[in-house]
């Protein structure tokens, strides 16, 4: 029996055991581009050596090198089901939802065009009073072969949403190994390296491209309605220029070298704030976090497990 006049809310076993339908769709080489482009690739030099590989058949290559996380996108390809309004038991204000935390885990580079397959499940429900917080876990294959490319989940926080338990026993449930994801604590020491990077003004009309038309990010008015002085930066694209500064600052470019991010969103960017990544390197995981320079504040913290440390360190 749930406690609150919010119970009604949400039905949890109704919610986890929800089948999403299996999503296909196709991306094309165009289609990484724009996003590289999107998440700042050559912003500051037009042939840059490290990044130029990802919009451009550098050095005669026959494809474009695609950025890890390129596979964020794929999430949006299910319709619906990312925005929750299609599972059963889940009764939510959409207006109080807050993109909390992102995981991407790589199986292998991506090609450069390819038709995929999106397998979707609730990994995570957990009642934290005040506010729940969904899990979506969405795993995407090559459709041709079966093989799979990515996995992606991502922590939503449906405010005014919780109280759907008892609070002495508060639900939570995940269908994810709890080791699967460490906890970020950001070391106190000086870091390894850092990364400063200013944001274009019109950086997040470019990212819209890539398929997140949320007006928050493009309608002035939309913004201002949400508390904001002018549209915001998606958080997606924030965090797309943070593994890119980790894959340029400590992979030496080689984007291949990662197997898994991590990122937890603190706070929203304005178009046109610098951003400075700072890089703690922890054997085969760089732990991070990202600043506004303008407000010296947090937007983003978090850690990249790489498959290898490269031989650059």
């Amino acid at each position: 029996m749930a406690s609150s006049s919010s119970a009604a809310r949400i039905d949890p076993e109704i919610v986890i055991s929800h089948k999403f339908p299996e999503v296909t769709f196709s991306y094309s080489e165009r289609d990484a581009a724009i996003y590289a482009l999107g998440v700042g690739a050559c912003g500051r030099d037009a042939v840059d050596e490290k990044e130029l590989k990802y919009v451009f058949h550098q050095d005669g290559q026959q494809f474009i090198e695609v950025l890890p996380t390129f596979a964020a996108l794929f999430q949006f390809k299910n319709n619906k089901s990312f925005i929750l309004t299609d599972i059963p038991g889940l009764d939510f204000d959409p207006k109080l939802l807050l993109h909390g935390q992102q995981y991407i885990e790589i199986y292998k580079p991506f090609p450069s065009s390819c038709s995929v397959k999106n397998k979707v499940t609730v990994a995570g429900l957990h009642d934290k009073g005040k506010a729940a917080i969904i899990e979506i876990e969405t795993t995407s294959y090559i459709e041709e072969s079966g093989e799979a490319l990515c996995t992606n989940r991502s922590a939503l926080y449906l405010r005014g949403s919780g109280g759907f338990s008892k609070p002495s026993k508060p639900y939570s449930y995940t269908n994810y190994p709890a080791d699967q994801v460490s906890s970020v604590s950001v070391p106190k020491h000086k870091p390894s390296v850092k990364y400063e990077e200013q944001i274009p003004q019109s950086q997040a009309l470019l990212y819209r491209l890539s398929g997140d038309y949320n007006p928050l990010h493009s309608d002035p008015m939309v913004a201002k309605i949400a508390g904001f002085d002018r549209p915001i930066l998606h958080g997606l694209c924030s965090l797309g220029f943070a593994i890119r500064a980790i894959i340029r600052s400590i992979c030496n470019g080689d984007s291949t070298a990662v197997r898994s991010i991590f990122g937890r969103f603190l706070l929203h960017v304005y178009p046109g704030e610098s951003l400075i990544t700072e890089m703690w390197i922890e054997g085969p995981k760089v732990i991070y976090q990202t600043k506004v320079k303008e407000r010296n504040k947090a937007v983003l913290s978090g850690y990249v497990m790489l498959k290898h440390i490269p031989s650059s360190l």
